[in-house]
C-alpha cells in the first residue's frame, strides 16, 4: 500500500510539469509551438525555462524619412478635427498668457529663493544656532530648490518660444 500511495504521489508531482507547455521553438525575434514550421524555417528548441511571448503591434504606415534640419515637423492624425486659423491663433494666445503668468510667479518664487539663500549664507533662525548640522541642511535644501526654480524658469521659456509669434 505505501508503494502505491508512494507512486501516486511522484506521478501526481510530475503531471503539471508534462501539462504545462509544449515544445516552444525560436526563429530568430519570433517564437512558434507549430513544430513543422519550425523544422521548415530552421528554429531552434528553448530550453530551460517557460516563455512568456505577448504579441505587439506594428505602425499602420512607415514612417517617413526625417528631414534635414534634424526635427520632425508636428502633424495631427488624418482623422483630428481641423482648427480655423482663428480658433487656433485664440488657443496660442491663450496659452502665451498662461505660460507668461507661470514664468512671472517662478520668477518671484525664484527671487524669493535668492533672497532667502543670500549667496549660499542663509540668515540663521533659533532652530539654527543650536543645531549647527540643521542650518547645514536648510542650506542645502534652499540651493537645491534655488536649482530647481532656474531648471523651472528655463523650461518655461523654452515652451514660450516654441509658440508662434503674435
Amino acid at each position: 500500500m505505501k508503494k502505491t500511495l508512494i507512486s501516486l504521489i511522484l506521478i501526481a508531482a510530475a503531471a503539471p510539469a508534462v501539462w504545462a507547455q509544449d515544445r516552444i521553438y525560436r526563429c530568430g525575434n519570433e517564437y512558434t509551438n507549430n513544430a513543422t514550421q519550425a523544422k521548415e524555417r530552421g528554429c531552434k528548441l528553448v530550453e530551460g525555462g517557460n516563455v512568456t511571448v505577448v504579441q505587439g503591434t506594428r505602425p499602420a504606415t512607415a514612417a517617413a524619412p526625417a528631414p534635414a534640419g534634424g526635427a520632425a515637423p508636428a502633424t495631427s492624425p488624418a482623422n483630428a478635427p481641423r482648427v480655423s486659423n482663428n480658433d487656433q491663433k485664440a488657443r496660442d494666445a491663450d496659452a502665451r498668457s498662461i505660460l507668461e503668468s507661470e514664468l512671472r510667479k517662478a520668477e518671484s518664487r525664484h527671487a524669493d529663493l535668492a533672497k532667502e539663500y543670500n549667496n549660499g549664507a542663509p540668515e540663521r533662525n533659533a532652530l539654527d544656532l543650536r543645531n549647527p548640522q540643521r542650518y547645514m541642511e536648510r542650506t542645502a535644501e534652499l540651493k537645491a530648490s534655488m536649482a530647481r526654480s532656474e531648471s523651472d524658469i528655463a523650461g518655461i521659456k523654452r515652451e514660450l518660444a516654441r509658440l508662434p509669434a503674435n
